[in-house]
């Protein structure tokens, strides 16, 4: 368990965004979490594909896969 203190309009805009996507603030706050934890490590692994078109090479697999 974490507790946080938040400013008064950063604790409406994150009730808000709840109660818009049906679910709590903690789920607000788990979602925010594992998308920054995702972009570390996008932003870590960036450039380790050296073969060339690394589009290309998708497309060519996904292909195969049909």
């Amino acid at each position: 368990m974490v507790l946080i203190c938040l400013e008064d309009d950063d604790k409406q805009w994150l009730e808000q965004k709840a109660r818009e996507a049906g679910v709590s603030v903690s789920e607000i706050v788990r979602q925010a979490i594992q998308r920054a934890r995702l972009s570390d490590l996008l932003e870590s692994t960036k450039g380790t594909w050296r073969q060339g078109d690394g589009l290309r090479y998708q497309r060519r697999v996904r292909a195969e896969w049909r």
